[in-house]
């Protein structure tokens, strides 16, 4: 899937150089003569890589349900003012830490971007696929905001599902 993955820079130049050097190389990759569709883009914010926290959270981890996954599509557009209110509120919790709202990218654009995708997210597949553990950032953003007086039900909910889906997968695997 074509994607910009973001990175930000470290307190070392040398680190610096080789993070720059490594963007720069995939930039100039080419399959069949095209660029690849995946690149990395560095920049000078910290909170740069938080951008995908409220999408995340949108979309990615609301594909867990009670029953079976759902796209991130219909996790998305199923409930635009309830995922516009997530989105939000996950920014606002970026905003809290020190993150700028040019850090961020804007919810029309990604409610765009979610019109071709169409799986479920790569979390909801492992889960479904009895993984015992998966990338749990729905609970950091949920304590993180709870630390900045910010929370959300859909966010709780959210977890809950996870935490009960994991669970459930802990105890078949046994």
């Amino acid at each position: 899937m074509p994607t910009n993955f973001k990175a930000a820079i470290f307190a070392s130049t040398v680190h610096n150089k080789i993070l720059r050097q490594l963007a720069h190389d995939i930039d100039a990759i080419r399959l069949n003569g095209n660029d690849v569709p995946v690149k990395l883009r560095v920049h000078d914010s910290l909170f740069v890589p938080f951008a995908k926290w409220p999408m995340l959270l949108t979309g990615n981890y609301r594909c867990v349900t009670a029953g079976e996954p759902v796209s991130i599509r219909e996790a998305v557009q199923s409930d635009l003012a309830l995922s516009s209110e997530i989105y939000s509120v996950v920014e606002s919790i970026v905003l809290r830490l020190g993150g700028r709202a040019d850090d961020l990218v804007g919810f029309d654009k990604y409610v765009a971007a979610t019109d071709k995708l169409i799986a479920p997210s790569s979390v909801a597949r492992a889960i479904t696929g009895g993984a015992a553990a998966v990338e749990r950032v729905d609970k950091l953003v949920q304590i993180i905001g709870r630390l900045c007086g910010v929370t959300h039900p859909a966010i709780d909910r959210t977890v809950a599902l996870i935490e009960a889906a994991l669970a459930h997968t802990s105890v078949s695997a046994a």
